[in-house]
């Protein structure tokens, strides 16, 4: 059987846990589980004498919204590698992508975050580690930082970029376009909500 304070593997019948001293239970099952969380909650931490679980990938464990979410956000980092900004005085042209501006490499290392937390959740029924966030909160956090910074850089075109184009206005290309539009898909699923329950609509 299992014991209820520290997870240890305890012999039937025994009277103490050898590893914590716990008392134990003589009708305690062997299948009892550590923790009363749901499999499969966000943020569940192994007990110390639990099996990790394996990692099986599976797209079913993914919500409507965590699918909204993970294909916007795959969408964003395509766009950031497209131009975002280009100009032309009929002679030479330019072109700069989503990275021009330098704080929008926070963007793709979150994006990359929230990749990586999908990926997680549709790999392990159940997380062998804590969070710090909840899963949804993480989500939110993530997207709503990446949606700030894409309008930032959407609005603030290049100025200077290069000497030849120093003087001249620079226009949006498909990439701004692009990123911005995958920056509010991915933030809306889990933004509106949050808005609601902030305005009491």
């Amino acid at each position: 059987m299992i014991c209820s304070q520290c997870g240890n593997n305890v012999a039937e019948g025994a009277a103490a846990c050898p590893r914590c001293g716990a008392p134990q239970s003589t009708g305690q099952g062997a299948n009892v589980r550590v923790s009363a969380v749901p499999a499969g909650a966000p943020g569940r931490a192994m007990g110390p004498g639990a099996a990790a679980p394996a990692f099986n990938l599976d797209l079913k464990r993914l919500t409507r919204n965590d699918r909204m979410v993970g294909g916007a956000t795959i969408v964003f980092v395509i766009s950031l590698f497209l131009p975002w900004f280009t100009v032309s005085d009929g002679v030479f042209s330019a072109s700069v992508n989503g990275l021009w501006h330098g704080y929008m490499y926070i963007a793709l290392i979150l994006a990359i975050a929230v990749l990586a937390q999908e990926v997680l959740r549709a790999g392990f029924e159940q997380l062998p580690f804590r969070l710090p966030l909840g899963y949804e909160q993480a989500l939110l956090v993530a997207t709503a930082a990446i949606f700030v910074l894409t309008v930032l850089s959407f609005v603030f075109k290049p100025a200077g970029a290069s000497d030849a184009f120093a003087s001249v206005n620079w226009g949006w290309s498909f990439g701004a376009v692009v990123g911005l539009a995958a920056a509010v898909v991915a933030v809306l699923p889990l933004g509106l909500p949050f808005l609601r329950s902030r305005t009491g609509s």
